[in-house]
């Protein structure tokens, strides 16, 4: 893996599955991060939220009683929200295409599927850190851009409106 330091950077996990939030602590820290906060679920999480201010979370899609579409959601739309910016990256074991758009429709940064492993886990930070998308709001969406290539021949502020 390349040089770039994550150290400072601050992690909440957010899984309902206690195997996997050590899991990701254990990757976390091979990686050279000194600030994780773990968490069993949404609501937990969310309200962790208001005590740590977290640079990243990553958030299982698949939890009980709610699960991480949800977490995202009262992230990026809870008036109360302490960061409704907060980079998300969604893991879930559930890669299908209709689980994909749905976390990309409640406003999450990226998605990776399981298993983890400290490449592709990197890799999402890298990401995130590296190539910054703005953030959209519009009747029914508010988190990143959506679109992560700019086509040089689009001309106008909606390009999906005569499409």
């Amino acid at each position: 893996m390349a040089g770039f330091d994550i150290q400072n950077i601050k992690f909440l996990v957010v899984d309902d599955d206690a195997n996997m939030r050590q899991l990701l602590r254990t990757i976390l820290s091979s990686l050279g991060v000194k600030d994780i906060e773990t968490v069993s679920g949404a609501d937990p999480g969310f309200a962790m939220l208001g005590n740590f201010q977290a640079d990243i979370a990553i958030c299982d899609l698949v939890m009980q009683p709610l699960d991480g579409i949800e977490f995202t959601r009262m992230v990026r739309n809870n008036a109360d929200s302490p960061n409704c910016y907060l980079p998300i990256i969604m893991l879930t074991g559930h890669a299908e295409i209709t689980a994909v758009q749905k976390a990309r429709d409640a406003g999450i940064h990226e998605f990776m599927s399981k298993p983890v492993s400290p490449e592709k886990l990197y890799s999402k930070i890298h990401n995130i850190i590296e190539t910054p998308r703005v953030f959209v709001r519009s009747s029914d969406y508010f988190g990143p851009d959506r679109r992560r290539r700019q086509d040089p021949k689009f001309k106008g502020p909606e390009r999906r409106r005569n499409a």
